[in-house]
């Protein structure tokens, strides 16, 4: 299923189920891969390759990007439940279930930083205020979604996001669309339901597209 990216311009985005983050990419020319279980059934979209399963089913897949493609960048998204500060106070039920929940966010968080490492490429982990600031230190970057209204008017809205980066990773500056006003706190209120967790994680496309334009390369 990916086979024909050997040597082509590659965008790996892990833990991605929107593929907002690399969309911006693919209109360039680009192609991606994302790695999500939600994908449902591995299939290939156009220029982007969707593969079913956690980082660890698609490890295989993974080590071949980055030995035979040209991986230009690696973006991830560690799922946050069991690490954002934000749900401290579920933490203890949590641990009574499985007083290893915590270490397997963490590593999966540590999968993605690795795998960025390896490739070569700009990369950053993604994550809310969480425990990884205990583990790995301070972000190298936090911003807003409304930092980047200048890009995408429609992401006029509050969520402290931060980044560990790496690569040579090029944060983009802030582009804020002053006309919008003040940003709302639709991720705080969005409503309970099985979605609620897809939606308060969704990439911020004016976000996508300030770090492509900060960190392109012309495609060949």
């Amino acid at each position: 299923m990916i086979e024909h990216l050997e040597d082509q311009a590659v965008v790996l985005s892990l833990c991605d189920l929107t593929g907002n983050f690399t969309q911006p990419w693919v209109d360039a020319g680009y192609h991606a891969v994302l790695v999500d279980p939600q994908h449902g059934m591995s299939h290939v979209d156009g220029r982007t390759v969707k593969l079913a399963g956690t980082i660890t089913d698609a490890i295989e897949q993974v080590r071949w990007l980055i030995h035979r493609a040209d991986v230009q960048f690696v973006a991830t998204f560690p799922p946050c439940t069991d690490l954002a500060v934000s749900g401290a106070r579920w933490f203890g039920k949590k641990s009574a279930d499985n007083p290893l929940f915590q270490a397997e966010a963490c590593a999966v968080a540590e999968q993605c930083r690795t795998i960025g490492e390896l490739s070569g490429a700009p990369f950053f982990v993604e994550n809310p205020v969480s425990v990884l600031s205990t583990l790995w230190g301070h972000p190298d970057h936090i911003f807003h979604p409304w930092h980047f209204t200048g890009h995408e008017a429609g992401d006029n809205y509050t969520k402290k996001t931060c980044l560990w980066t790496g690569g040579g990773f090029g944060m983009p500056r802030p582009k804020v669309d002053t006309t919008l006003g003040e940003p709302d706190d639709r991720i705080h209120k969005a409503p309970p339901g099985d979605d609620r967790a897809n939606f308060r994680s969704a990439t911020p496309m004016g976000f996508a597209r300030a770090v492509f334009e900060a960190n392109v390369k012309a495609v060949a």
